[in-house]
């Protein structure tokens, strides 16, 4: 973990937050951006934390304390240095058994505001992909950059922490896939929280140009040092802008394994063009609270935006998940899936909403958010809507809270099963048509998350035994599913 010298930050709580911090972060940017910038704060400034009214009463968001969260500013380009020397001496421990891993491929690690480590493979790099800082991005393809930011424009008003994270980020990572590239590997970003306490605001930006594909993994950690007792609330917030390209297909994966008292805000954006593809694969573990939104705005005519994510919370988590899908071209295709595991006092809140334009005849879209409770105190609600503006379309939506079956875990017992290993194969049950959407190593490590934190282990991936066996299992059912597709497409 990164280990930062008071000496070389100044630190700014949210809550103090002004437009003269907004000058400080983005000293020596260009003038484009920082009008940008400011604009978008002078929404998070004017907007309250639910801008909707519907979702009010069941909101969790006054658990953020911005007068508790600390962001660190660096001061001078003499501080900036010694904060990038520290972090990139202080990886220890299970970090730096990732950080090995990391090295064998193509990825970024970020410790607190500053990139540690960037490592691009000779073949990938001359395939002409760009993997960097969003800093060194703006410094050296500010033209990509800004014409992603003109060709997708940001409504600063639909959410107050999004206005907040376009406005005060101070770190991120930008890829960049050529036209027609195929990185056959997944990039990495490893994100880590400084273990100082401080809080971080984050904006990744990944542009897949026409005909290209790739896939990115995304590993989000906190030390989870801040306490009430410190008045000290460490937070993540992150904005995530994907720019999909005619015939493009991009692939991005998240896995949130924070801190038991972290926050977790993320803002994601695809805009997705003619006939291309986005993926959004979530698996969600950590975090005191977590708010993610993603929204999927389908442009072109027969683009596709899916979303599946699972939500495993225990003790006193809240999980706060928002996903739409926004169609403006037409046969466009979108699918949204969200599946909670709620033990103890932990609670979810799914909004959904399928908006259709005029212009999006010939649409499919599919809504779903369903939970299933462990425990008598664990809560879940959902709400989907439908917002449809045409006509020639099909627009489902499907809701459910249910707690276990005692009927199904009796049954289990009656098997040999104990009471709690039949509640663990009812789940595996109940999330195995999400994970089965995945690619087996994808698949082996949600997997993994999921059996350390029922073990109240960490939840930081390892490639330890557990996982070398998590690994060969799945890669085994992936190929015995190939196997039996192949015989049954030879004789038909």
């Amino acid at each position: 973990m990164t280990k930062t010298a008071a000496t070389t930050n100044s630190n700014i709580t949210l809550a103090a937050i002004k437009e003269g911090s907004i000058d400080a972060i983005s000293a020596g940017e260009p003038a484009w951006l920082v009008q940008n910038r400011k604009s978008a704060f002078g929404k998070y400034a004017s907007l309250p934390a639910e801008v909707s009214p519907l979702y009010s009463k069941y909101s969790d968001a006054n658990r953020i304390k911005p007068e508790h969260v600390h962001l660190a500013t660096t001061t001078t380009a003499a501080a900036a240095t010694a904060t990038t020397q520290a972090a990139k001496q202080g990886i220890t421990g299970d970090l730096a058994k990732r950080l090995e891993e990391l090295e064998k491929e193509t990825g970024i690690l970020q410790l607190g505001h500053e990139t540690s480590r960037v490592f691009v493979k000779d073949a990938v790099a001359r395939q002409g992909v760009i993997v960097t800082s969003i800093k060194e991005a703006i410094a050296r393809h500010g033209d990509l950059v800004k014409a992603h930011m003109e060709a997708n424009p940001l409504d600063h008003q639909e959410d107050r922490y999004m206005a907040l994270e376009a406005a005060a980020f101070q770190s991120g990572v930008f890829v960049y896939v050529p036209r027609n590239v195929v990185v056959e590997e997944p990039i990495r970003i490893i994100t880590s929280l400084a273990d100082d306490g401080t809080s971080l605001v984050s904006r990744n930006i990944f542009v897949a140009e026409a005909g290209s594909k790739a896939t990115i993994v995304q590993e989000l950690y906190a030390p989870g040092t801040g306490s009430e007792a410190q008045q000290q609330q460490q937070a993540y917030f992150e904005l995530i802008e994907a720019s999909v390209k005619p015939d493009a297909h991009l692939e991005a994966v998240t896995l949130q394994a924070m801190g038991p008292d972290t926050v977790a805000v993320s803002n994601r954006k695809a805009f997705v063009e003619r006939d291309a593809r986005m993926s959004w694969y979530v698996g969600m573990f950590g975090g005191m609270l977590s708010r993610y939104r993603t929204d999927s705005v389908m442009k072109g005519q027969g683009a596709q935006a899916e979303d599946i994510e699972i939500v495993f919370g225990a003790g006193s988590q809240s999980f706060d998940v928002t996903s739409n899908l926004i169609h403006n071209g037409q046969h466009s295709r979108g699918k949204v899936q969200v599946k909670s595991v709620l033990k103890d006092t932990s609670k979810s809140l799914f909004k959904g909403m399928i908006k259709i334009g005029k212009e999006g005849k010939g649409t499919e879209s599919y809504l779903a958010g369903h939970a299933i409770l462990l425990d008598k105190g664990a809560k879940s609600d959902s709400i989907p809507g439908l917002e449809i503006l045409t006509n020639e379309v099909r627009a489902t939506h499907s809701a459910s809270v249910a707690q276990m079956d005692e009927g199904q875990i009796y049954y289990l017992m009656t098997r040999g099963l104990s009471r709690e290993g039949a509640k663990r194969e009812i789940v595996s049950g109940f999330l195995e048509p999400l994970s089965r959407k995945m690619g087996p190593t994808i698949r082996a490590w949600v997997n993994y998350l999921i059996e350390n934190k029922w073990q109240g282990g960490s939840l930081m991936l390892r490639t330890d035994e557990a996982m070398e066996q998590i690994l060969e299992v799945e890669k085994s059912r992936y190929r015995e599913t190939q196997d039996i597709f192949e015989k049954h497409y030879k004789y038909r």
